[in-house]
């Protein structure tokens, strides 16, 4: 991965640890490992941001730093990357996990009538439950591992090719 480019989207870690309401943290935004641009922790950041992405419940991103600083992977990475989830890519995602959920359950989609409303959610989401959980459980996990695995292809094919680059460079420049 580049790491240029990760560290010029990346906060800064100092301004951070001086920041009036991250006080409460402590020493524990001082871990150095939370920072690291290395394989392993930037792909243990991918695992709990696109897992934490997938949860349907307020503030993601505070699960996902808490889930980084207990993984130890990094922790800007993880936040950001529960952002892909918003107002409008939740609604589409949200359903696609029910209807996961339904096909692994062989349960029936046609009683599904989304209405936007407080007692939709009291009753509609009563009928509906099991499929949407286990939905969302697996969208999370698969995503959590493709992420996971995938930087490690990536992370190893940008390797591949600078040591490729590099051999090819020092046999141009032998006489």
């Amino acid at each position: 991965m580049p790491r240029k480019f990760l560290r010029k989207w990346s906060p800064d870690p100092a301004k951070l640890k001086e920041h009036k309401h991250l006080q409460f943290l402590g020493d524990t935004l001082h871990l150095p490992c939370l920072w690291h641009l290395n394989r392993r922790n930037v792909a243990t950041a991918f695992a709990i941001g696109l897992f934490s992405m997938w949860l349907p419940i307020p503030f993601q991103a505070v699960l996902a730093a808490l889930l980084a600083v207990f993984f130890r992977a990094n922790l800007p990475i993880a936040v950001v990357l529960v952002f892909v989830t918003n107002p409008v890519t939740t609604p589409p995602m949200l359903y696609a996990a029910y209807l996961l959920g339904t096909a692994i359950l062989g349960a029936p989609t046609a009683g599904f009538n989304f209405e936007p409303s407080l007692d939709w959610l009291m009753n509609g989401l009563i009928l509906i439950w099991k499929p949407f959980l286990l939905g969302i459980f697996m969208m999370a996990t698969l995503s959590g591992i493709a992420g996971y695995y995938g930087v490690h292809l990536l992370w190893r094919l940008h390797l591949l090719r600078r040591i490729k680059e590099r051999r090819a460079a020092r046999k141009s420049s032998r006489p």
